[in-house]
């Protein structure tokens, strides 16, 4: 008879907790969205599960400091998207359809083709005398196949279209794969953090700006929770590239940036970007989600922002992170989650785990790592890379035996405001920024 506390009360307690995941796994409707159209549902990592529900956790004890708690079922959040908009699984092609993860003569690698420009480089990169007409997957499959996966990597990166190969930034898969930092806030796999000066505590969000400079998912969803915390939040945009997901499902950008006020820039002139500096220089907090090269090319400096303005906190948002040659790359949520190994799999291959998952895990991580950053004190430049991110979520998928995988839930109604126009308070928050 095994003994009280042996290693039969640890077997007892792991199958508990991998029940205790499936089922949360299976009501957020994250099973409804993993594993192929014609097959059945699939299990996610339980490391995945636990991790996040710990950062869920960690924001609402963060922000209660705060004077604002801000309370979030993460599973529930990484499948808002697919809620609002209906998306379903696709097993190798993505919930959104704009990715695929194709086998290489040497592995695996997800090629994310959702803009027609990225389109209009695949002959340049395939090594094809012409063009490949948009929306021509079995063209993309057929030069991906006779190709090495690091091949297609390495001219991807040069072309700038966003191609991981599967597992290539797995905890551990490569010294690019930063290991969590125990000094700096939050020590979570995949951000790295850098203390500039030093700086006091906060004690309420309440006063901070914070200028939102990114687009699409992870950014604007971190710019989403510090408003929650009672930050006050200026979202900046391009009038001539303003956030593409404008384009999508109108109740989901609202979701994200509702009650964030909407300034709108002509970045290409001169006036634009000394506009766009003068708002970062006096921001508390600054969300980018730009490589180097575009923030060079607009007069962004954050060594500069951080010395010569009141800027506290730059936090960072790219697919592999700002160091170096990964500095160069583009991801989306789908192609980042497939380079941090984050899949499921079945009898026929890797299949995309739910929906651009690296997106919202990325938003969530950040804003935790950034409240923790403002309530510990210092000022602090945070780099959060998806790809690492989803890297350090792997492990075992859980059993989805006897669950049923429904779609995710709809959020129903919420009380946040709908998001604002484009531009609508650029000449108030500009007006504003001069008086102060």
């Amino acid at each position: 008879m095994q003994a009280a506390g042996g290693h039969g009360a640890t077997a007892v307690n792991d199958s508990q907790r991998d029940g205790n995941a499936a089922a949360a796994w299976a009501t957020s409707g994250l099973a409804a969205l993993t594993g192929r159209r014609d097959g059945p549902p699939l299990g996610g990592p339980r490391a995945l599960v636990e991790e996040v529900r710990s950062w869920a956790d960690q924001l609402t004890v963060r922000s209660t400091e705060l004077g604002a708690p801000v309370v979030v079922d993460p599973l529930a959040l990484l499948a808002e998207r697919a809620a609002v908009g209906g998306l379903v699984r696709g097993g190798d092609v993505s919930c959104g359809g704009g990715t695929r993860l194709l086998p290489a003569a040497d592995g695996w690698v997800a090629v994310s083709l959702a803009r027609g420009d990225d389109w209009e480089l695949v002959a340049a990169w395939l090594g094809r005398p012409g063009p490949v007409a948009e929306g021509d997957w079995e063209t993309v499959a057929g030069g991906v196949a006779g190709s090495a996966a690091e091949q297609l990597r390495a001219g991807a990166a040069l072309l700038g279209l966003p191609v991981a190969v599967l597992g290539e930034r797995e905890r551990g898969a490569s010294d690019t794969s930063p290991e969590p930092g125990a000094a700096g806030p939050g020590g979570i796999h995949g951000i790295r953090a850098r203390e500039i000066r030093s700086a006091r505590a906060i004690r309420s969000c309440a006063d901070l700006l914070v200028v939102d400079l990114s687009s699409l998912w992870a950014g604007p969803l971190a710019g989403r929770l510090l408003r929650q915390a009672g930050a006050r939040v200026v979202k900046v945009e391009s009038t001539r590239r303003p956030d593409g997901a404008r384009l999508g499902p109108p109740r989901f950008f609202s979701r994200l940036n509702g009650g964030k006020a909407s300034v709108a820039l002509d970045l290409t002139s001169a006036t634009g970007r000394r506009q766009l500096g003068e708002l970062v220089t006096g921001a508390d907090v600054v969300i980018t989600g730009s490589r180097p090269r575009a923030l060079e090319q607009l007069g962004l400096d954050v060594e500069d922002a951080m010395a010569v303005g009141r800027t506290r906190l730059w936090l960072s948002i790219t697919g592999y992170g700002t160091e170096g040659a990964s500095g160069m790359r583009v991801a989306f949520g789908d192609d980042a989650a497939v380079a941090g190994g984050l899949v499921a799999r079945d009898g026929r291959g890797p299949c995309f785990l739910a929906d651009a998952i690296a997106d919202p895990l990325c938003g969530l991580a950040s804003a935790v790592a950034a409240l923790t950053a403002l309530t510990d004190g210092g000022a602090w430049v945070l780099d959060a890379s998806m790809a690492d991110i989803a890297g350090g979520l792997t492990g075992p998928p859980v059993s989805l035996e006897g669950h049923t995988g429904g779609p995710p839930p709809d959020p129903g109604d919420w009380q946040e405001p709908e998001a604002r126009a484009l531009g609508a308070d650029t000449a108030v928050v500009l007006s504003s920024l001069a008086r102060a």
